[in-house]
């Protein structure tokens, strides 16, 4: 098991825990909610109204204890009422009405946030991959995604009920008595520096909370993953002590984070309580010499408990954006990741006009009849070249296989073929066009891919052979897994095509989940065919069966083999030899033969060992 998900050294987090709030991926999120108008009017109309209601009760009381002060028995109480059960039925229709648009909005951004994220993760090139873990991905699409659509929801209904509450009491406090107002809203600078004080500890916390959550995340999936290896090497206790480190510094973390968070709403909550005492000292002084009624009072008073309501709500929504910032980050640094590979402007205008027959969608003809390597060169991050001045030529029908030594750059040539990457330097061409110039979907569509270890998903056979080509019918996908030897090998299962595979193809052998992608791989019709490794880890009766699907499969198309096996590659149209990111020696099989150079002593070297494994 690796340590990437444990150590700050092998995997940092694009985000540090010292960075200040910012409003911009706020409005990234809130053009989520945008997509729906009429919830989010009916939202803010609902929480508006609630505000106006609450608003209203104190005035109705006080003008009820003026009145009865003024006219005792003879006040007429029907009229006020009236207006109470009016307020009450208005309220609690608003209150109905924000519950049901709240929960529709949360439902509906967590649903497009989540889309959005996985629709850009399919977009992505496998150098994001390559940089980070499956399970940081993962807690980014789930928790993070449920966090933001929560605060973004009822922050909003929190933010229309508490504007339109405070705006409403501080108008009608300084129209009844300005000074009491005055008293009130005196308060307000000091919570706004509390405020400000405490953002950046909150935010800091929360954001090692959600740093440390990715981690763990990861390592969950890390260790499912991996149970098998953990187990055959005893590496239990070290894995549950790696992640012991990891569940501390969460929860040091999280207690860092509630504690902050519990300190200061508290002091919001004196500060208001200091306020209305003051209030309440000079009410009762001006109620007591006739400056101010008795009602006026009693509304004053309840306004002031009203007024530090949104406010203390206000503080609680406002650290609860300071750990759903650190969420937010995550989630729209993932909707906003560019993909390393895109087609360029250019190709994106040209691909938005139609072309007639023969013609493929990027303008150029839809056959493929020549991949040059010219002068190519390439290095991963690191900088340390990996391939330096490829010179290749493969035509249609011919079929190239690639061998050497391990990291000599095999594989990294296959990906720059399938534009996986792109050469850091020199130009690859598809019939003298620069592959860059060609639509990107147009080359990936027409390309197929067998690995060592190919992956199936979890369904039946007959579902991981269709993936090849979704639209085709049963008779295809045998009529393929016929042409790879595979037809056999699934009818002599239980329950034949129909039969249910785990996750990864688990219950499946190595030889039988390289047959169904072999039979996936002919279903697809691909024009450039990369084999890396496809039947190292089979046995000799399953590369039998497979040698005979590549006959049909390598047919009329421009194919790439990569094999340590150099028995099954003997009949290529071309073997090159690759050391250390150079190609050294290229010919057929006899050619290379007669050379006596390295091509002729892995392929001594490898009959001698399959000599000494037939004796013993």
């Amino acid at each position: 098991m690796t340590d990437a998900y444990y150590d700050d050294d092998n995997f940092t987090d694009e985000f540090s825990t010292d960075q200040d709030i910012t409003l911009g991926v706020w409005s990234t999120l809130l053009r989520f909610a945008l997509r729906y108008p009429v919830d989010l009017v009916f939202l803010g109309l609902s929480a508006v109204v609630v505000g106006i209601a609450e608003i209203s009760f104190p005035l109705v009381t006080r003008a009820v204890i003026d009145d009865a002060a003024a006219l005792g028995l003879e006040l007429d109480l029907s009229g006020y009422a009236f207006l109470y059960a009016g307020l009450c039925i208005a309220l609690g229709v608003s209150v109905v009405g924000f519950l049901w648009f709240g929960g529709k909005l949360r439902s509906h951004m967590s649903h497009d946030i989540r889309a959005a994220g996985f629709e850009n993760l399919q977009r992505l090139s496998f150098a994001y991959y390559d940089q980070r873990p499956v399970g940081w991905l993962m807690a980014r699409m789930t928790s993070d995604c449920e966090r933001l659509s929560n605060i973004m929801a009822w922050g909003i209904l929190d933010l229309f009920w508490s504007f339109t509450i405070m705006l409403g009491i501080a108008g009608a406090m300084l129209i009844m008595e300005p000074l009491l107002g005055c008293i009130i809203l005196i308060s307000l600078p000091a919570l706004a520096w509390v405020s400000r004080y405490f953002q950046a500890r909150i935010l800091k916390s929360a954001r090692e909370v959600r740093q440390t959550n990715s981690r763990i995340t990861g390592a969950y999936n890390e260790n499912i993953m991996g149970v098998l290896t953990s187990k055959v090497f005893v590496k239990e206790a070290d894995n549950l002590n790696k992640f012991g480190q990891l569940t501390d510094r969460m929860h040091a973390a999280s207690i860092t984070n509630a504690v902050q968070a519990a300190v200061y709403l508290p002091i919001v909550l004196t500060l208001s309580a200091l306020a209305t005492g003051i209030a309440l000292i000079v009410g009762g002084i001006e109620s007591a010499w006739g400056i101010i009624s008795t009602g006026t009072l009693i509304a004053f008073l309840t306004y002031t408990r009203h007024f530090f309501e949104p406010i203390e709500q206000l503080a609680h929504w406002f650290a609860e954006m300071q750990m759903a910032q650190a969420s937010a980050e995550r989630v729209v640094s993932l909707i906003h990741a560019t993909p390393d590979i895109q087609d360029s402007d250019q190709v994106l205008s040209r691909l938005a006009t139609t072309h007639p027959e023969p013609l493929a969608e990027d303008g150029y003809s839809r056959t493929i009849n020549t991949l040059t390597f010219c002068n190519v060169g390439f290095a991963y991050l690191t900088g340390q070249p990996v391939l330096e001045n490829i010179n290749l030529e493969i035509k249609r029908g011919q079929s190239v296989a690639v061998v050497g030594a391990t990291g000599g750059g095999k594989t990294t040539l296959a990906s720059l073929a399938a534009r996986f990457y792109e050469p850091t330097s020199g130009e690859i061409y598809l019939d003298g066009v620069d592959y860059r110039e060609r639509g990107l979907n147009f080359l990936q569509s027409n390309l197929g891919v067998v690995l060592q270890s190919s992956h199936l998903f979890a369904g039946s056979i007959f579902d991981n052979i269709r993936y090849g080509r979704l639209s085709a019918d049963p008779q295809d996908v045998m009529i393929a897994a016929r042409q790879a030897g595979a037809h056999e090998v699934i009818e002599a299962m239980s329950e034949g095509y129909d039969t249910l595979i785990g996750e990864g193809g688990t219950s499946l052998s190595a030889g039988q989940k390289q047959l169904i992608s072999f039979a996936r791989a002919l279903l697809a019709d691909p024009q450039i065919l990369i084999m890396d490794e496809a039947t190292s880890s089979v046995d000799t009766v399953t590369e039998a069966r497979i040698e005979q699907g590549l006959r049909v499969l390598l047919k009329d198309r421009i194919s790439i083999i990569i094999a340590h096996r150099l028995s099954t590659i003997r009949h290529a149209s071309k073997i090159i030899v690759i050391d250390q990111g150079k190609i050294i020696e290229e010919g057929d099989h006899d050619a290379l033969i007669a050379l006596k150079g390295r091509y002729y002593q892995l392929y001594q070297q490898q009959s001698l060992s399959n000599l000494w494994q037939i004796s013993t």
